[in-house]
């Protein structure tokens, strides 16, 4: 941010090509806050810019579990998300060798990183005696580890306060906190009777994210994990808090963006995306999914992309995919491939209502007339499953596909149009 405010730079500039706009157009929204470029420079990844005026990005979650440690299946996954165009990838392993596995993926990974150290933070205090038991050093100590390893990211739940959770059990709440590192710092406000740290010394945050150049992601602590508990009391009083804490970044020029909720009805999705530019001077938004509905567990990737379309459609900025397996296990490869392709569709059509990415769509409709099915499949998000239904009783001979054949509407009205 500081670098904005002095002119163009050729990390500005770069994000300005690939998002075909005036360099000057990005060092403004960098300037101000309303875009973010993450990049740690330990880790230098891809220049991307997130928020206003820039396309919708997509990040991909990654990282063990307690029942599935194994590093090998993370980078298989990794592979899968870089090659099928994540824009972002988040490790939140809390199995096996944690450090060693953060090395793994930022090593490998040329992508914009992020991560939610107070997993790790919380799982080591809870190793030794339990959760409630961190210390405010070891959470500091855990996000400076994670910020000089080289997280371009990093998700910080800074909005839950002493107050907030004090009125979580009169809130009638269905879900109460699904948050895994919101649960943990409610559960040590609760066990200590103290402020959370992460908001007392909110200063000292932000002289280790400047320090390290690394964007902050104000976390949704008391996001809703359930419909019926979107746009509630709990939600909007800690987005407020968030509003005041990305002034303070701002001011301290420390990027930030903030993140939104998770199960939200299709009629509140846009009045949760205007909301939170109000309160949080148009920051970047970055949200999970959100779910519009509780009934669809092994679909959830379909759920979430319905959902993100329609925020992305009203400001979201940068969308969390999920997968088939979200709320049932950990996800596979094949879960990964579906749940991105699920949200860059999502991606492509907020863009699309905001005047980009149009041209691809065009294109693939010529082609579609023409029957050019190499340029279709060029243009498709996933090639080689479209090649595969392509191939379900057709030749590579045959211009029409297996369900029309001989009588290919595209084909028939083609012919006599041409005839003079």
């Amino acid at each position: 941010m500081e670098q904005a405010r002095k002119g163009i730079t050729p990390l500005i500039r770069a994000v300005a090509e690939k998002e075909n706009v005036d360099p000057e157009f990005v060092r403004r929204g960098v300037a101000a806050g309303r875009i973010v470029i993450p990049c740690n420079p330990a880790h230098d990844p891809e220049p991307a810019g997130i928020g206003e005026g820039m396309s919708v990005k997509v990040n991909v979650n990654l990282g063990t579990s307690r029942d599935m440690p194994d590093m090998e299946p993370e980078l298989e996954k990794l592979r899968v998300a870089l090659r099928y165009g994540a824009d972002a990838v988040m490790d939140l392993s809390t199995g096996g060798d944690i450090d060693a596995i953060r090395a793994r993926i930022l090593k490998a990974c040329p992508v914009i990183t992020g991560s939610v150290p107070i997993y790790q933070i919380g799982l080591t205090a809870a190793r030794k005696n339990a959760v409630v038991e961190m210390t405010e050093d070891e959470i500091f100590n855990g996000i400076e580890r994670h910020m000089r390893d080289g997280m371009d990211f990093v998700t910080v739940h800074c909005g839950i306060t002493k107050e907030t959770v004090a009125n979580l059990k009169d809130s009638g709440r269905v879900m109460d906190v699904v948050s895994r590192g919101g649960s943990f710092l409610t559960a040590w406000i609760l066990h200590n009777g103290e402020e959370n740290p992460l908001y007392a010394n909110f200063d000292y945050l932000l002289d280790l994210a400047r320090k390290y150049e690394v964007t902050l992601s104000l976390g949704d602590g008391f996001r809703p994990g359930a419909i019926d508990d979107a746009s509630d009391a709990a939600q909007i009083s800690e987005l407020v808090t968030l509003g005041r804490l990305v002034k303070r970044c701002r001011e301290a020029g420390v990027q930030a963006m903030v993140e939104g909720p998770g199960h939200v009805p299709a009629e509140q999705v846009s009045a949760n995306m205007i909301m939170q530019k109000s309160l949080c001077d148009n920051a970047p938004f970055y949200v999970l999914g959100p779910l519009v509905t509780d009934i669809a567990p092994g679909y959830d990737h379909i759920v979430g992309a319905i959902g993100g379309a329609m925020a992305a459609m009203a400001g979201a900025d940068f969308l969390c995919y999920l997968t088939p397996a979200e709320h049932l296990s950990l996800p596979d490869a094949e879960d990964v491939r579906e749940g991105l392709i699920a949200s860059k569709i999502a991606a492509h059509v907020g863009d699309m209502s905001r005047g980009k990415g149009h041209a691809r769509d065009t294109a693939m409709s010529k082609a579609r007339k023409a029957l050019d099915w190499d340029s279709m499949f060029d243009l498709c998000l996933d090639r080689e499953k479209a090649e595969a239904y392509r191939s379900r009783g057709c030749t590579k001979k045959e211009d029409g596909c297996s369900m029309c054949g001989d009588v290919c509407a595209v084909k028939i009205v083609s012919n006599y149009l041409r005839k003079d």
